[in-house]
């Protein structure tokens, strides 16, 4: 058997230890970060001697040239075929700051970034220091790509704040709209459209297909994808092979995004945390961790308790990812709420209050601390300081979807409808792909009767989130609300397919819906599986006395019915302690005069029960 090809060599070090500088230098902070942390994550042994090897491998005077030539990625040129245009191949050898392999373009790019030196440290400083406007009027005329791209992203971060601003002074206007808009947009594009440098490129493959390492592209390339199969068509298109470290982590965050991780994502976070890739990474044992939270949902209000049971259970693997990664990092922030989520479903109110305490002196302005804050206050039921947390959490980033979501939970708590819906679609106006916002406004329509709109907010989520069993229970009782008995039936069964095989509730309640539905060959079938789960796991008889009379009865009236098994149903019942029994000992007399008349004659079924 083969080893598996590890997954890094050489290049790879190389190019993430470059990525630091070249996103540092550019003023993308989160993307430097990012690299930064993967880098430092990597054994220092093995670090050290993939440096060497591809200082000794790399370090020529004159850098190496492709074969073939390499096609042009102007949008003056006419496009070419999707699979041509999203898989261009960056030459190793070449600087991978630029797309063009000429030794003399490159030659002349180092000589305007010469040039240019002194304005491009100012306006780093400048960015640091988030003075938008003076980095754009320091670089205005200068003629390097990283210059250039310097400015346009300058002036569109000055101008989203222009918008932002604007759009919080008209916050319970009238005239709000849903998000910002920010109006420099279109005149940003027109001056990118005809870039060739990867860092200006607004195609999002194209500028990938250029430099591999800049993953605040990956990560709007993620908030494309709509859902599963997308990512699924998106893959093969990548200018990189699936195995590659980008490839996966890029695959973990979008079906993060998207709530629905598989056993598959989780493998690949233990693939990236071997000891040949990123051992200590924070950042991806934060991904497995977030893997491992959605894999198994977020407890909602008005869940059955045994919901609520299986999550404390499942949660377990999370809460001990989230607590090496606090051993590792104890002042790490990022998705320290989703954490916080974990100890308000698990109900562990000494361990959430004591992060929420650290944290709030570590930095009472970041969101996510706010959020963990609001969730220690609202396992203590102080919902209006709850509801004040997760409003400052969403005044620091009118993005944040947790934070809607959340401090929606908080107003139908408090049954203020109202507020809940209002919160609920904000968050819907983030992020139209969060089945938890739809399932919300779902929830709070409900509570003020309105079963048809909260039938058209389940079909959202249920739409998001197919195999997520409270979402097909919700809708099948807004059906049974308005008397569309047949559909809550169809809810219900499509609700079985990821329900727990020895789960009970469900059964009964499509046993009873075919009750009104004057089925009761069918309810009798729900009853009787109802039975059979119970005397699997044991149970005791009153969770199943009353579908043991059920069977037996219909057994009793229908033409050849299994008397047997109806005479043991009947038995069992009556020599319990139910309250049930004194009914179960009428039946079973009216069943001995049934037997005098009619022979028992015991089905297939019937006799293998017994």
């Amino acid at each position: 058997m083969t080893s598996p090809v590890p997954l890094m060599d050489a290049r790879l070090v190389a190019d993430l230890r470059q990525s630091i500088q070249d996103c540092t230098e550019r003023g993308l902070s989160v993307a430097s970060k990012w690299s930064s942390e993967l880098h430092y994550a990597i054994p220092p042994n093995k670090r050290d001697t993939l440096s060497s090897e591809a200082f000794a491998t790399f370090s020529t005077s004159t850098p190496a040239r492709s074969r073939s030539p390499r096609p042009s990625l102007s949008f003056v040129d006419p496009s070419p075929a999707p699979s041509a245009a999203l898989c261009i191949p960056v030459t190793p050898g070449n600087p991978t700051h630029l797309l063009s392999h000429s030794p003399d373009i490159c030659a002349q790019e180092t000589e305007l970034e010469t040039q240019d030196e002194a304005a491009l440290f100012a306006a780093r400083a400048f960015m640091a220091a988030k003075e938008f406007t003076r980095v754009e009027f320091t670089v205005k005329n200068c003629k390097s790509a990283k210059a250039q791209f310097v400015y346009v992203y300058s002036c569109f971060l000055a101008a989203e704040r222009k918008a932002q601003r604007d759009w919080y002074r008209q916050t319970n206007t009238r005239g709000q709209p849903p998000v910002p808009i920010n109006r420099l947009l279109t005149t940003l594009l027109d001056m990118v459209k005809d870039a060739t440098d990867p860092w200006l490129l607004f195609l999002i493959i194209w500028s990938i297909s250029g430099y591999h390492w800049n993953w605040s592209v990956w990560t709007l390339l993620c908030s494309c994808v709509g859902d599963g199969d997308e990512l699924s068509a998106l893959l093969p298109l990548l200018p990189l092979p699936a195995t590659h470290p980008l490839v996966l982590m890029f695959q973990i965050r979008t079906m993060n995004e998207l709530h629905s991780p598989s056993e598959n994502e989780l493998a690949m976070c233990d693939r990236l945390l071997g000891d040949d890739c990123f051992r200590d990474s924070a950042w991806v044992m934060s991904l497995r961790a977030c893997a491992l939270y959605h894999l198994h949902g977020r407890s909602f209000a008005y869940e059955p308790v045994f919901y609520v049971i299986m999550m404390k259970k499942d949660f377990g693997q999370a809460e001990k990812q989230f607590e090496k990664i606090l051993a590792i990092a104890p002042h790490r922030i990022d998705d320290i709420d989703v954490y916080s989520n974990i100890l308000y479903v698990t109900d562990n109110r000494l361990k959430l209050s004591r992060l929420a305490h650290e944290f709030l002196e570590l930095d009472k302005d970041r969101p996510e601390v706010c959020c963990l804050v609001g969730n220690h206050h609202s396992l203590r039921a102080e919902h209006e300081k709850a509801v004040k947390y997760f409003r400052r959490a969403t005044e620091l980033d009118r993005t944040y979807l947790s934070a809607w979501t959340l401090m929606g939970h908080e107003y139908v708590e408090m049954k203020n409808s109202h507020a809940a819906i209002e919160a609920y679609r904000r968050a819907v106006d983030v992020n139209r792909k969060d089945y938890r916002a739809w399932y919300g406004l779902g929830q709070a329509y409900e509570l003020l009767s309105m079963h048809r709109y909260a039938l058209y907010y389940y079909q959202h989520a249920t739409a998001l989130r197919p195999y997520d069993v409270r979402l097909w229970q919700a809708q099948g009782a807004c059906y049974e609300e308005i008397g569309r008995l047949k559909e809550a039936v169809e809810c219900l069964k499509r609700a079985l397919l990821g329900a727990d095989p020895r789960e009970t509730t469900i059964h009964l309640k499509l046993a009873k819906l075919h009750e009104e539905l004057e089925d009761q060959a069918e309810a009798a079938a729900y009853h009787r599986r109802v039975v059979e789960i119970c005397r699997i796991e044991e149970r005791p008889v009153q969770d199943y006395a009353k579908s043991s009379i059920f069977v037996a009865r219909h057994h009793m009236v229908i033409a050849g019915g299994d008397l047997l098994l109806a005479k043991d149903y009947l038995e069992r019942v009556a020599n319990s302690n139910a309250e049930e029994v004194a009914q179960a000992s009428d039946w079973l007399k009216k069943l001995k005069s049934v037997l005098i008349t009619r022979p028992a004659v015991p089905t297939a079924e019937g006799a293998s029960d017994c």
